[in-house]
């Protein structure tokens, strides 16, 4: 099982200064690189302290200057916020400094109030990603692209540099929606597979991407799929419990929590359950570092190849690294 890191940049408490978050991450990257990790995925978010990563094609510059061989991901860029040829110039000089190493992850987002900033109707969202996708790839694999849609026009335009891996960076769409895994099935896509849905949930949508793709003439077989999950590690099952919790609190009251009534509905459903005991139960995996090895290493019955973990603490991350890491990476 390949094993990832999905990088938050939360800003809990504002009394700490912004940049010690950063520094953070900046450690992290070089510890990644020695410890085996695949890659680290890097979470763009706007407006919100929930996660203060606006750039994360410029935070992977960083990523990359701190290693050499740690896969730099986007998870996600989120596509409709950009113009396609910046964007497919962003990401190709990306994979051009880090010599290679760029996972390119996209995705349409679902934050009414990031859309509402930036002057994009969220109605067009779905619309806008696709056609930014297309593009991008265009851009990538021809020495010059003309293109007419609905929101874009280009007419002979070459766009560099192109990306140092042939003919480009491997490509993963997020979906967490039934109508993005179809359409991503529909096209031969990869999927990432997001942080808050249930175990069950998981399940379903992967059970349904693989029967998509089969669908659509395409082939599930060795695919990764990259499943992202909050994870607690620590000394004890009831320490690990008390970071989850805490870390299930700031989610809901930060970011997908009922007050939030700009969040796609899937996130809000909980399950019918109190939105805390969600995350508790169904959604975050946590525990001794034996623990949530056995827990990670249950996923694989529903296909789980690939483990975007999201440590929920410093120590999480010490212990996943040090401690559950050997016990599930290959």
């Amino acid at each position: 099982m390949k094993v990832g890191i999905l990088q938050f940049f939360g800003w809990r408490d504002r009394s700490v200064p912004l940049g010690s978050v950063y520094d953070t991450a900046l450690e992290r990257f070089s510890i990644m690189d020695e410890a085996g990790y695949d890659a680290v995925w890097l979470a763009e978010h706007h407006f919100s302290s929930f996660s203060v990563c606006p750039s994360v094609h410029m935070m992977g510059t960083m990523a990359a200057a701190r290693t050499k061989r740690l896969r730099i991901g986007t998870a996600v860029s989120l596509a409709p916020f950009y113009n396609p040829l910046r964007l497919a110039e962003e990401v190709a000089l990306l994979d051009v400094l880090s010599g290679g190493r760029v996972n390119w992850g996209a995705g349409r987002g679902f934050e009414r109030s990031e859309f509402a900033a930036f002057g994009i109707a969220g109605e067009e969202s779905a619309a806008r990603f696709h056609e930014t996708v297309d593009i991008v790839l265009k851009a990538w694999t021809n020495q010059r692209v003309s293109y007419q849609g609905r929101f874009y026009q280009y007419d002979g335009v070459e766009v560099l540099p192109k990306p140092l891996q042939a003919p480009h960076p491997p490509v993963w769409m997020a979906a967490s929606s039934i109508p993005a895994i179809e359409w991503a099935a529909s096209q031969g896509y990869s999927i990432l597979m997001d942080p808050h849905a249930s175990r069950a949930d998981l399940i379903r949508k992967r059970g349904h991407y693989a029967a998509k793709l089969i669908e659509a003439g395409h082939s599930d077989a060795g695919r990764s799929i990259p499943m992202a999950r909050l994870v607690a590690v620590d000394e004890t099952a009831e320490k690990a419990r008390a970071v989850a919790k805490r870390a299930a609190e700031w989610t809901v009251g930060a970011y997908v929590g009922p007050k939030h009534d700009n969040v796609r509905q899937e996130v809000r459903s909980f399950g019918g359950k109190n939105p805390i005991d969600f995350y508790l139960d169904d959604v975050m995996i946590h525990g001794t570092a034996e623990s949530v090895a056995e827990q990670i290493l249950s996923y694989r019955e529903i296909g789980m190849n690939y483990l975007m973990a999201a440590p929920l603490s410093g120590r999480s991350f010490r212990l996943l690294t040090d401690k559950v890491l050997p016990r599930i990476g290959g």
